[in-house]
């Protein structure tokens, strides 16, 4: 039980979002430079491109990852509170 308190510390965490943050530091989406798209979250993790969207858009809103436009297209990477969080996981 111990454990599974600190993988769910924010009350508006949900499985699959930690999964996709863990995700997202494992395939290196940690700084603006190596931002990935949809597609790419989505080949990396499998998930469908519109479950990816609303699970990015918790991640965001909980200040763990962000977004922004590049050459018309959205990116996304962890922000430091986000890499924390994953290393936090392990510890």
């Amino acid at each position: 039980m111990g454990d599974n308190h600190s993988f769910r510390s924010q009350p508006d965490e949900q499985p699959n979002q930690l999964r996709l943050l863990i995700m997202l530091h494992n395939i290196g989406a940690t700084e603006a430079a190596k931002a990935l798209t949809i597609v790419q979250i989505s080949e990396w993790t499998r998930m469908d491109a519109s479950e990816l969207q609303g699970h990015l858009q918790k991640l965001i809103e909980l200040g763990y990852a962000k977004h922004f436009r590049s050459e018309e297209t959205d990116k996304y990477h962890l922000t430091t509170d986000g890499i924390r969080k994953v290393l936090s996981l392990y510890s």
